[in-house]
């Protein structure tokens, strides 16, 4: 049974395309987005990003990976993304890992686990479940500690009352 494997520290390619994605998710959360984002990566060339947009889109489906999912299959003219690499701010949900093992992508490779609906190996192995006919290696915990403390300071604000005015 393949398992998300823990590399917290990452190689620079990791580090450098997850960066990336932290500053999707920055921006995300500056507009009153869940501070998650997502970047494609084919043979070391970002082929698409996103940050979440489901507030401003008003669909549940909006998170950022499926989003980039999506604008990487446009870009390539396909739904098979064969060699690329997903990566993500925060474990992949149970949807959008289920979308990229559909997208059958290469490798996934995220930040924060998601201890709540984590779909990688937090919660449901939607990638590393050994019945899949397709199961991308798997690299989590990747600039973690940064991805964990932008959400966590994304739902501490959002938990404040507002002050009178």
């Amino acid at each position: 049974m393949l398992t998300a494997l823990p590399r917290p520290d990452g190689d620079a390619r990791d580090l450098a395309h997850m960066a990336h994605a932290l500053r999707l998710a920055r921006r995300a959360g500056a507009r009153g987005e869940v501070p998650i984002g997502a970047v494609a990566v084919l043979a070391d060339t970002v082929i698409a990003a996103a940050g979440n947009r489901v507030e401003a889109a008003r669909d549940a489906t909006q998170h950022a990976e499926m989003i980039v999912l999506q604008r990487a299959a446009r870009r390539l003219g396909g739904w098979r993304l064969e060699g690329v690499t997903l990566y993500s701010t925060l474990e992949p949900c149970p949807m959008c890992a289920g979308a990229a093992v559909l997208a059958r992508i290469a490798r996934v490779v995220y930040g924060a686990d998601d201890p709540r609906w984590g779909g990688v190996a937090s919660v449901l192995p939607v990638l590393t479940d050994p019945r899949g006919t397709h199961r991308p290696p798997v690299s989590g915990g990747v600039l973690a500690a940064p991805a964990a403390e932008l959400l966590r300071k994304f739902f501490v604000a959002r938990r404040q009352p507002a002050s009178p005015g």
